[in-house]
């Protein structure tokens, strides 16, 4: 059994400014370092076997944090990978946060992303997330679904890989808990630096920890 310690990056600004943020990157603040310091603490004692990451700066900075606390960092590689990017939100890149999610959920009567995500599954909030973008480049579900895969198919061929570190993104957090934990309520996201731990098996996997700051 593969365990994976899945860990949201450190604040950023456009966190901080309450912007979307997907594919679009911005470095970690000052609180976004101390996070990934105190996550680095909290999993120093996991003998990591690899450390993978989002190829996005603020995801790639944090694991490095991580990394420098752990029992294991003199002989850990640290693999990044846009399989395990951010959900890309097209036209919404930048925008203030409220204003984006207005314009998905509005036209469906959730004028808020707390109330979208709390009566749909995230697979239809992701549709709709493309089917508002005047562009349609933001991904859908079978977009997103198909490059994670990607990224969960490279872990389950690490042989001998069984305590993994995985930094990555909030909305992607989310839908990894919704699609493979048992109820999680997914309505309040991931804070930054927090844990969330998934079970992969040959044949399943299971969330069984979400949004913690400690293990």
């Amino acid at each position: 059994m593969k365990r994976i310690y899945i860990v949201r990056h450190g604040q950023t600004y456009i966190n901080r400014y309450n912007k979307m943020q997907g594919w679009c990157d911005t470095p970690l603040t000052e609180e976004g370092i101390a996070g990934a310091e105190q996550a680095g603490e909290a999993l120093k004692e996991v003998p990591f076997d690899i450390a993978l990451s989002s190829d996005m700066k603020r995801a790639s900075d944090t694991c490095d944090i991580i990394i420098r606390h752990n029992v294991n960092k003199d002989e850990l590689q640290h693999l990044t990978s846009p399989f395990f990017r951010e959900h890309f939100y097209g036209y919404f890149e930048g925008m203030d946060t409220n204003a984006a999610w207005e314009m998905i959920g509005g036209p469906h009567g959730y004028p808020s992303n707390y109330d979208l995500l709390k009566n749909n599954s995230i697979d239809q909030v992701k549709d709709w997330i493309k089917e508002a973008d005047p562009f349609h480049q933001a991904e859908n579900a079978h977009e997103y679904w198909q490059r994670l895969g990607k990224g969960f198919k490279l872990i389950s061929e690490l042989d001998g890989a069984e305590n993994i570190l995985l930094v990555t993104h909030g909305f992607t957090i989310r839908s990894i808990a919704d699609h493979y934990g048992d109820k999680i309520d997914v309505s309040t996201g991931p804070r930054n630096a927090s844990i969330t731990i998934m079970n992969m098996t040959a044949t399943d996997m299971k969330v069984t920890s979400y949004n913690q700051m400690k293990i």
